[in-house]
């Protein structure tokens, strides 16, 4: 048999544990909340949903700067503690649009939702993280070892691409299964041996002494991509106030750049961490341009090019029988949101 490369082994893990996080969604459920700014909701505003992650956290800074009101359109934004929970809520028609990953997406259309991507919030570049105890200095000393992760989420990804890379596989370790908050809090505890988590979870797993970081996803580049997810009905009836979500994600990044003071002080408090915590994470998370975006709408040949790692994700799903048919991720993609966005940039 010919040997599978490193892409193929992603795409194999990603898919597993997305279809196994996927399988009992009522084993995520956690309260969520309107976000504490501007929580009442205004009829007719578009329900979107987000969670802990940097490359989410200015959508807060969008709401609490009247970003999305100097866009002429009105914002519900709804937070989440449970980021699978999201997914769900998404994938149930009671949100309008969230944020997530390219694999979760996938996931959920090949279970029948109809989603469409028009946005690329970020790339992961270190801010997923295995954080282990002291006296483990090697993947291959996981063996046998409590590993706690949130079941299906990137991070518990991410802890296979890491034993896989060594060798090893997810039989040669005791898995742990934990929301990403009680996991992060059972490290801590000394209850585990490591954890997989994100960003902002992983300054709290880092303050049990003598932990330290193992590996992240700056070794895995280009394996965790984060989007803004529409429901394709909402897209459809709702196509001004699609362009002007996308309009006032560009203009929340322009106004983060021009004023770091203020947005860290917004994004550190959604957080839960200081702004010089919240500082760290910035080498963590790639948050892409308008440029960027084009580029990755693109049809190309690696993982660069959504539209390939869709296909490839597809294929998987189709050939292990996790899908009884091939998702079509033909329709997955739309650009024209963030074109009309670059045009608009390139007239003024």
């Amino acid at each position: 048999m010919k040997k599978r490369s490193l892409l193929s082994y992603c795409i194999l893990f990603c898919i597993t544990l997305i279809v196994v996080g996927c399988v009992n969604p009522a084993i995520y459920i956690k309260t969520t909340t309107e976000s504490n700014a501007g929580s009442s909701t205004v009829a007719g505003a578009v329900r979107l949903g987000f969670s802990a992650w940097p490359g989410w956290f200015p959508w807060q800074v969008a709401q609490e700067q009247g970003i999305f009101d100097k866009h002429n359109v009105p914002v519900a934004l709804r937070w989440f503690d449970g980021y699978l929970e999201s997914i769900n809520t998404l994938t149930a028609g009671q949100i309008d649009a969230n944020s997530q990953t390219l694999g979760d997406t996938v996931s959920s259309v090949s279970g029948g939702a109809d989603q469409v991507i028009v946005l690329v919030n970020d790339n992961s570049t270190g801010n997923d993280k295995v954080i282990v105890r002291e006296g483990i200095n090697s993947v291959a000393d996981l063996k046998g070892r409590q590993v706690a992760a949130e079941e299906g989420t990137v991070d518990h990804f991410l802890l296979l691409l890491g034993l896989e890379r060594e060798g090893l596989s997810a039989q040669d370790i005791q898995f742990v299964p934990l929301e990403t908050g009680r996991a992060a809090a059972a490290f801590v505890a000394g209850q585990v041996d490591a954890v997989a988590v994100f960003a902002p979870f992983t300054t709290q797993a880092l303050k049990r002494p003598g932990s330290r970081e193992l590996f992240s996803s700056a070794d895995f580049p280009g394996a965790i991509s984060d989007h803004l997810v529409f429901t394709r009905q909402f897209v459809e009836q709702n196509p001004d106030r699609v362009q002007a979500v996308v309009d006032s994600w560009f203009a929340t990044l322009d106004y983060i750049q021009k004023n770091q003071d203020e947005a860290y002080e917004i994004m550190a408090q959604r957080a839960g961490v200081s702004v010089e915590e919240y500082k760290e994470y910035a080498d963590g998370t790639k948050l892409f341009t308008i440029e960027e975006n084009l580029q990755a709408f693109q049809p190309g040949n690696d993982m660069t090019s959504l539209q390939f790692a869709a296909e490839q994700l597809s294929e998987f799903l189709t050939e292990t029988g996790l899908a009884a048919a091939s998702p079509d991720t033909s329709r997955l993609f739309d650009d024209r949101f963030v074109k009309a966005h670059a045009a608009q940039v390139n007239r003024s």
